[in-house]
């Protein structure tokens, strides 16, 4: 490495950062006791997709299994049920509960809330160009 300050930057930015970015994101989800991605799930459904556990698997792009797991969770807390299609008896979409539904849009009400003083404090052209960079930082590194 050409600047072993770079790193040392990076690592702090990182920590004082992104790591606590990712703690403001998911906390709106912890008081209801759930997981960023069982909200990701939640949202997609409130969204009026209506969704397989294998097809929210590879919107995500992880295992049926683990998403699975997380449906599990949902639906024993009572805020997803999971449907049977009278013309395609293997389909088994999901779908939001009455319960489901109101965390939702409550969530999500709170989440846009959130991401606007974000932009505000920020400046748009800022959030946008954050954006773009962490776009940038998927593609070359995470989807490696």
């Amino acid at each position: 490495m050409s600047d072993p300050q770079l790193l040392q930057d990076y690592l702090r930015m990182y920590w004082q950062t992104f790591k606590r970015l990712d703690e403001l994101i998911a906390e709106p989800m912890k008081a209801d006791g759930l997981s960023f991605e069982q909200f990701l799930i939640m949202r997609d459904l409130e969204a009026g997709h209506e969704l397989a556990v294998s097809e929210i698997a590879q919107h995500r792009g992880v295992t049926r299994a683990a998403i699975s797991r997380q449906i599990r969770a949902l639906i024993t807390r009572g805020m997803v049920i999971q449907l049977r299609q009278a013309n395609d008896r293997r389909r088994l979409p999901l779908a939001l509960t009455p319960a489901g539904t109101a965390v939702t849009v409550r969530l999500n009400a709170r989440i846009e809330q959130r991401f606007a003083k974000w932009v505000d404090l920020l400046g748009e052209a800022d959030a946008r160009e954050l954006l773009r960079l962490m776009e940038r930082v998927g593609e070359k590194i995470v989807k490696q």
